[in-house]
């Protein structure tokens, strides 16, 4: 069984469970968060991960902890950010590589498709950290000898107790010399940051969901439904490490910040399909464009809305994307 739990560091080796601090006070249990290694982060305050262990066959149990307050993903109207679900999401696909299928440390983790679809009132935030629980089943594991190609992962999330999200994740896994090759140019990380675009003007922070100019990434264009992405390589959350592309949570905050501005009033997006057609560069500008989605909706009735994303870049698809939301409560 492998375990994220480390060793205490108040044990005595020669005592087994007697061994204590100096003021005789000794907890049951400690709990850390996973290395930051693990899920590809820099700072440890982004690492959201506490443990992991094994379920039955092809499956695992990721526990988590969001914070009450984030800088960037804090809650909204007293409920949870729901990026933040997907970044945990993120972490634990990435976590499960390298823990359950031996993945190197160094092998970039790409996604091809992200999907999720939520209860609100599970993502009420309480006057503690929020106690997550990611049931991980594998699906269609792809291998290559015994090195892992891609697998899809579904997702049953649990917060504070309360099912909150079923979801679903698909990626592939590349040696760090197929990546060099399927990257060209674009491998090496010093040129492709130094290429990178002057970052444009943001839209009002109010139009997309945001209290902050920096948070925004979205440029205004002279259509009231198209946008430029702000690729700010400085910010410490979307670039919490130097990436030679538009990094996926970016990609995914450009739709979601879409589809607000797109729909009158505060939203929550209850549900979101995200598929990753090519790697978004950082020399070029992306377009962002917003649509309503032409089938009504039936689950929602009256009280929500679709709205489908499209960025691309040189002309051609980067992401799609369709995102249901509801009015804020």
């Amino acid at each position: 069984m492998a375990s994220a739990t480390l060793m205490p560091f108040w044990r005595d080796q020669r005592h087994g469970d007697r061994g204590r601090f100096a003021d005789g006070n000794r907890p049951s249990a400690l709990t850390t968060t996973v290395p930051r290694e693990y899920v590809h982060r820099t700072a440890v305050s982004e690492v959201f991960l506490t443990n992991w262990r094994r379920g039955a066959a092809d499956s695992w149990i990721v526990s988590a902890q969001w914070p009450r307050a984030h800088s960037f993903y804090g809650p909204v109207g007293g409920l949870h950010d729901p990026l933040l679900l997907i970044e945990t999401m993120r972490q634990a696909g990435i976590l499960l590589s390298h823990v359950a299928h031996r993945v190197p440390l160094d092998h970039p983790i790409i996604w091809q498709r992200v999907r999720y679809d939520l209860t609100p009132q599970a993502l009420h935030a309480a006057d503690e950290p929020a106690e997550v629980e990611l049931h991980i089943t594998d699906h269609d594991v792809i291998r290559r000898g015994k090195r892992l190609i891609s697998a899809r992962q579904h997702f049953r999330i649990r917060c504070d107790g309360a099912d909150l999200a079923t979801a679903s994740l698909d990626y592939s896994c590349h040696s760090p010399a197929v990546y060099r090759r399927l990257r060209g140019k674009y491998s090496d990380l010093t040129l492709a940051n130094a290429r990178r675009l002057p970052l444009p003007e943001p839209v009002t922070p109010q139009l997309v969901g945001r209290d902050r100019e920096r948070d925004v990434v979205l440029s205004p264009t002279n259509r009231p439904d198209r946008w430029q992405l702000r690729v700010d390589t400085s910010h410490p959350v979307l670039f919490d490490h130097p990436v030679d592309h538009a990094p996926g949570m970016l990609m995914i905050e450009a739709a979601r910040q879409a589809a607000q501005a797109a729909t009158p009033g505060p939203t929550l997006p209850t549900a979101m399909e995200c598929d990753f057609e090519r790697y978004a560069e950082l020399d070029a500008p992306c377009w962002v464009q917003a649509r309503a989605a032409d089938e009504p909706l039936t689950a929602v009735a009256d009280a929500g809305r679709q709205i489908e994303v499209a960025v691309e870049q040189h002309g051609k698809p980067v992401i799609a994307a369709r995102i249901t939301s509801v009015p804020t409560p």
